[in-house]
């Protein structure tokens, strides 16, 4: 139920009033008591989406949207790279590995051939 603003044209008092919208507008002003109250055209409230199916994000400007864009790129241009280099020291850390155990086996099995 909305809330509407009263003005007394009368004795000029202004007052609220929180009535459904099919009630008739009050004419009578609590102050003076007589019939010159009129019903004022407000600005309203603004709208507040709540729920999991609303983001503050969708109503942004175009700017600000573009702004995020670029941050968004940059950061993943970021990670990409980042991740490229620490999979290409794995892979040389993992070639170094199999190569001292290449040669660990390699030692070991001529020993056995040797006895």
């Amino acid at each position: 139920m909305p809330t509407y603003d009263y003005e007394c044209r009368e004795c000029g008092h202004l007052w609220e009033l929180f009535q459904q919208m099919k009630d008739n507008p009050k004419r009578k002003c609590p102050e003076c008591g007589r019939l010159r109250a009129k019903r004022l055209i407000g600005p309203g409230a603004g709208i507040i989406f709540k729920g999991s199916g609303f983001y503050q994000t969708d109503y942004r400007s175009q700017s600000y949207k573009d702004d995020a864009k670029a941050d968004q790129q940059a950061q993943k241009s970021e990670s990409e790279k980042s991740s490229s280099d620490s999979s290409s020291s794995k892979s040389d850390s993992k070639s170094d590995s199999k190569s001292k155990s290449d040669s660990g086996s390699s030692s070991s099995s001529s020993d056995s051939s040797d006895s």
